[in-house]
């Protein structure tokens, strides 16, 4: 069974004042409210080969956290709730600024 490549999607990046209740917690580091996560973009797409090396400026939490699923869809495996066949959605657990992702197995490559 040949492995299948995967398009990723930023789908939502949640700001932190949503999980703060209208306040965003202060940053310890620098003194300042926590932000939105200023790695990604919403509408951001990535193509994930089969191989499923960490893309080069991915953010490395937000990696470690979605890429089991990356694994299922590459495989052509299955989750039990799908948004629909072949996606999965999937995202960074960041507590304070969480990222939602969208991953969709390609069974064509992209033109």
């Amino acid at each position: 069974m040949p492995r299948k490549m995967v398009r990723m999607t930023v789908m939502k990046r949640v700001d932190p004042s949503v999980i703060f209740d209208g306040e965003a917690s202060i940053n310890p580091g620098s003194g300042r409210p926590f932000e939105i996560c200023t790695t990604f973009e919403e509408g951001q797409e990535f193509l994930v080969e089969t191989d499923n090396a960490m893309l080069e400026g991915f953010c490395p939490q937000a990696w470690h956290d979605i890429f089991r699923k990356l694994g299922v869809l590459h495989w052509e495996g299955k989750y039990g709730a799908l948004p629909a066949e072949g996606q999965i959605v999937a995202c960074c657990i960041d507590g304070i600024r969480p990222v939602s992702f969208r991953l969709e197995r390609m069974d064509e490559l992209p033109r």
